[in-house]
């Protein structure tokens, strides 16, 4: 695997000697996945407390749902879920936060809370400021690929060419970031995974991962509960125990093995313990 360093104040990640995993912390009542469990102050802080003692290398942070079908909240709702948290955590936890925004306000006071890293799904295109925000900040950045909106994302995708209109996406996006004074090495590529995809579009997105990877950035994967999980289990369910919360695990798992297998560096999951168990014996077999 090709090997990248991200450098830049908190945020200093040796990427490729071994599979980085990135935690999910979901301060939102209506997350898809956590069903809000963990969106007051005190449970929040806990759980990231938590996530960076089962073995995070970083923690990313979000106070606005990304679910299909899900609807925006105000740039000062957000703040008020993620900043709290985001100020203490940043005391008590020695890895990096991400802040999961695409507002640039929102990105600066989480930044200013001590945030690291930037997340952004829409790859700067909701909030044309975010990529003054980054280029101030000096910090790494995710950028996605989603078709449409949360909103409307899962109504009927359709590609004419999957993997080459991602890739072209995803390099227009770097090319637009660097052009606004983002170093060239802070850049995170994300291909978007359940984000305006099918079933299908996902199990081809994976098995042919190495089209983002030759673009020469590190390539973070979120597979972590979604739902084509859940419907690939559901297809090939003779009972009813497929949507139990084990088997998605286990398929997450399934799913996070054939990502690092195909070039991904950082994947994103809500069960660190777990990633970590799984990557801790599939770097140990790659690296052998």
């Amino acid at each position: 695997m090709t090997g990248f360093q991200l450098n830049s104040g908190k945020c200093q990640l040796d990427l490729g000697t071994r599979s980085c995993i990135m935690g999910i912390l979901n301060v939102t009542p209506d997350s898809f996945s956590d069903g809000g469990r963990f969106n007051e102050y005190d449970a929040a802080v806990a759980r990231g407390i938590r996530l960076a003692e089962q073995g995070a290398h970083i923690l990313d942070i979000g106070g606005e749902s990304t679910r299909p079908f899900s609807r925006s909240v105000s740039v000062q709702e957000e703040i008020d879920r993620v900043v709290p948290v985001i100020d203490t955590l940043a005391q008590k936890i020695n890895i990096p936060i991400s802040i999961d925004t695409v507002k640039a306000r929102v990105a600066r006071a989480a930044l200013d809370a001590g945030a690291a890293m930037i997340n952004d799904i829409s790859a700067f295109e909701m909030d044309p400021d975010m990529a003054d925000v980054a280029a101030r900040y000096q910090v790494p950045v995710v950028l996605m690929h989603m078709k449409g909106t949360p909103e409307t994302m899962q109504a009927n995708p359709v590609y004419d060419d999957l993997m080459q209109e991602i890739r072209d996406y995803l390099a227009a996006r770097a090319e637009y970031a660097v052009s606004r004074g983002i170093d060239n090495a802070h850049i995170i590529l994300d291909p978007g995974i359940g984000f305006g995809k099918t079933v299908h579009h996902n199990l081809l997105l994976i098995q042919c991962l190495e089209t983002i990877v030759d673009l020469g950035f590190p390539v973070l994967m979120g597979p972590s509960r979604k739902s084509f999980i859940r419907n690939l289990l559901n297809q090939h369910s003779t009972g009813s125990d497929s949507d139990s919360q084990a088997q998605i695990e286990t398929g997450t798992l399934a799913a996070v093995g054939a990502c690092l297998a195909h070039g991904a560096h950082i994947i994103r999951v809500h069960d660190v313990q777990g990633a970590v168990a799984f990557t801790r014996i599939f770097d140990a077999v790659r690296n052998a």
